[in-house]
């Protein structure tokens, strides 16, 4: 592939490993993708609050953050779709009442329900072993959300998720029905399972963003390559021109990617864009 691409990496499971760590050979991989001319943005789930400083300092052009509400390309933010501020502070109005530990999503930081680090600690384990995460069994919540505020405000006007501990599947189920006017959605460990569910903006996916952000670059999508690892990617699969999932990933994403690399822990990435010709 000699022609510039635009290369839509997500990040947990992806860029990073499940335990937040990020190989050198994937730092590698970017900067050389960029030195030969291609675009590299993130493309995640994370609000640029939990962007930390070596995934920008290795070199992205850019982000697309709340699996497609917020867009930055060349320090630009280019679309940015908040939850309405009514409709925020009925949900975490609704989260207590049914004594749900709950986390906001912001590009100004993690904001977290007052018993959310003792409350969500199981479900994270559960999520760190479900991914082959080493140590999950003793593994804290800030160690996968960094710069956590507990006590912080939690009536909001910048919020672009919500994430809450499942007690049970219902919970996901009642939070739809009680906010049709959201994207209710589950995350989870190995097999997709619901230990979380979410909140967030309707009717915008990763997939959204990739025409969007084409749209401003002023490329063709058929020059966009995808990576991934959940089935929350395959719509970004499905938009973009080539797709390839991490071989950690999950067998709903492998089935829909285009490729399947070999896992994030074993320098996946890097041969990726080595098979795609990109470095």
């Amino acid at each position: 592939m000699s022609a510039r691409k635009i290369l839509l990496i997500d990040v947990d499971g992806t860029l990073t490993t499940y335990e937040n760590e990020l190989p050198q050979s994937a730092i590698d991989a970017v900067r050389a993708a960029r030195a030969n001319g291609h675009l590299v943005y993130a493309c995640t789930g994370r609000s640029r609050a939990e962007m930390q400083a070596e995934l920008w300092d290795m070199g992205l052009d850019g982000m697309v953050g709340g699996n497609g509400t917020y867009i930055e390309s060349a320090g630009e933010v280019v679309f940015h779709q908040l939850i309405p501020a009514d409709e925020e502070r009925r949900v975490v109005d609704w989260l207590n009442a049914r004594g749900l530990d709950f986390y906001l999503e912001s590009n100004n930081g993690l904001f977290a329900s007052e018993h959310f680090v003792d409350g969500a600690r199981e479900a994270f384990r559960a999520y760190a072993r479900g991914k082959g995460a080493r140590d999950a069994d003793t593994m804290e919540v800030t160690d996968g959300l960094h710069g956590l505020v507990v006590g912080g405000e939690l009536y909001r006007d910048d919020v672009n998720k919500i994430s809450f501990v499942l007690k049970n599947y219902q919970d996901h189920l009642d939070s739809a029905a009680a906010f049709p006017d959201l994207k209710a959605g589950t995350w989870g460990g190995r097999g997709e399972e619901a230990l979380f569910g979410d909140l967030g903006v309707k009717d915008i996916t990763k997939a959204f963003a990739v025409g969007k952000l084409c749209e401003h670059l002023g490329a063709d999508v058929a020059d966009t390559i995808a990576f991934g690892d959940a089935k929350v990617d395959i719509p970004m699969f499905e938009a973009c021109g080539t797709s390839c999932c991490m071989g950690s990933g999950g067998d709903e994403a492998k089935a829909a990617a285009g490729y399947v690399t070999d896992d994030v822990e074993a320098d996946g990435l890097a041969h990726a864009f080595a098979h795609f010709g990109l470095i």
